[in-house]
């Protein structure tokens, strides 16, 4: 499942079709993408459509070392990220990447598979009925495309790479969405499979895109380690005090509030909806969550800046999301799984409600797919790596802890206070690395407990600073 607009973040029952291909040697090109100084070998896999001339967007990060070791393929997240914008996580796998190939394999309709982006490359409009009619436009011009993108056909992409570049057994890393796509993979093609890596987990069987609670959950959390914090603490009920600014909003705080670069007022009102989302989108990373309770203090007070330049950390993250592709998915396997009963139980309570589900629920108006639902997971045995963070706001750890039961062989890291993703997090790149050296062996997880959070922003210039005793005391609140 992967922010402020864009990121707010096939399955067919039968037997899969088999992936049949040429027999002839890949050949590669080198390329090189943004995040990471290495070249890579770069492949066109053909697909044989008309939708996707080109083919498959392909990219390996060769091992260092002839080890003969399975590759590793990276699975991105959204539904509509591409595996090419991955590229800066190979920075944490260096170690991995001595003994094993990493490949990205850009989905059709994702990055350099020819991005469906519906011509929102940079932005989406606020007002969602506007939204929806330019959705349903974009929908209108590609419906054929529109239906052909899905799961499964991501999966039998993959099984076709993987044959394509002659792999044996890989293993693969999911991210978010990605880990779902990792567990489809599992279920419809075992015999290809070594081991899996699975961060931030999206089960098949669970409903992801109720989201509410879980969002609620990660800021309940940041809310308590705050209150334990001697620097954070001075903020008091910050907590309530952001609920108040949302059940508070109206036009006139939408179209005052400052734009993040400029300081004036925006040139679109920052609506309700909006701004809810853009709170979560700063739970995913402990970093920017550690921001927030300044923030809302100084919005309680009229200061609204330090609350826009936190939204405005998000505002163009998700530029690499296929909107088109995005909708194609999310629209026939999960958004046609969810009732309105569950949407007010998982939105009840909460300071998101339903902001996050209305997103999709009035795209999905304008992008009529045909439901794929998934069958029901078969027991599997490969080794399995579940990372979780325990303030997550879309794959908390229950989802890996409870819906899992048909995979027998799991090892489980849960980072204390982690957000959304944390497979470079502390020592967890090398726990990663030991498991796809030796994936039976249980792995020694002691160091997991040593990821702490971002301190907290206490004041304009940020921390607090921290002595010891033996130290030259220094000012507090940031004032460095």
């Amino acid at each position: 499942m992967q922010r402020l607009l864009k990121s707010l973040i096939l399955m067919i029952a039968a037997t899969p079709t088999a992936v049949t291909m040429a027999q002839e040697e890949p050949t590669a090109k080198r390329c090189y993408l943004d995040g990471w100084g290495d070249s890579l070998a770069c492949y066109r896999v053909p697909v044989g459509e008309a939708d996707n001339r080109e083919g498959l967007a392909v990219m390996v990060a060769p091992a260092v070392n002839s080890s003969g070791r399975e590759p590793l393929y990276l699975l991105a997240g959204g539904p509509g990220q591409a595996a090419s914008d991955l590229a800066p996580l190979l920075n944490a796998f260096r170690k991995i990447n001595r003994e094993h190939d990493i490949v990205m394999v850009d989905r059709r309709g994702a990055g350099r598979s020819g991005a469906f982006n519906c011509g929102f490359e940079r932005e989406m409009p606020a007002d969602l009925q506007q939204f929806s009619a330019e959705l349903a436009e974009c929908y209108l011009q590609h419906p054929g495309f529109a239906e052909q993108l899905n799961s499964r056909q991501a999966v039998e992409d993959l099984e076709r790479v993987r044959r394509f570049l002659g792999h044996d057994k890989i293993a693969l890393w999911g991210g978010s969405w990605g880990t779902r796509t990792a567990l489809l993979y599992q279920q419809w093609y075992p015999q290809s499979l070594r081991a899996l890596v699975l961060d931030g987990v999206a089960p098949i069987d669970t409903k992801v895109f109720l989201a509410a609670s879980a969002a609620e959950h990660a800021l309940q959390q940041l809310a308590d380690d705050c209150a334990a914090d001697s620097g954070c603490a001075r903020f008091g009920n910050w907590r309530g005090e952001l609920q108040q600014l949302l059940n508070d909003w109206n036009d006139t705080r939408a179209r005052t509030f400052p734009d993040a670069l400029t300081g004036a007022p925006t040139e679109e009102p920052m609506l309700r909806w909006a701004l809810a989302n853009a709170i979560r989108s700063a739970l995913y990373d402990p970093a920017a969550a550690a921001q927030l309770p300044y923030a809302v203090d100084q919005a309680s007070r009229g200061n609204y800046l330090p609350l826009s330049g936190l939204t405005g950390l998000f505002a163009h993250s998700s530029n690499g999301m296929a909107m088109g592709l995005t909708f194609s998915v999310a629209c026939a396997e999960e958004l046609n799984r969810i009732t309105p009963e569950e949407v007010a139980r998982d939105s009840a309570g909460t300071f998101l409600g339903s902001a996050f589900f209305d997103l999709f629920a009035t795209g999905c108006k304008s992008w009529p797919v045909q439901a794929k639902p998934y069958s029901a997971p078969e027991p599997r045995a490969q080794p399995v790596l579940l990372i979780s963070g325990t303030a997550d706001p879309i794959t908390p750890p229950v989802y890996a802890h409870t819906a899992l039961g048909y995979l027998s062989d799991k090892q489980d890291l849960v980072v204390r206070g982690g957000g959304h993703i944390n497979s470079r997090r502390g020592c967890i790149p090398e726990l990663i690395a030991q498991f796809l050296d030796a994936p039976d062996v249980p792995l020694d997880q002691s160091c997991v407990a040593d990821i702490q959070r971002p301190p907290f922003m206490v004041a304009a210039y940020g921390p607090a600073v921290t002595v010891d005793s033996q130290s030259q005391p220094q000012q507090a609140g940031g004032q460095l």
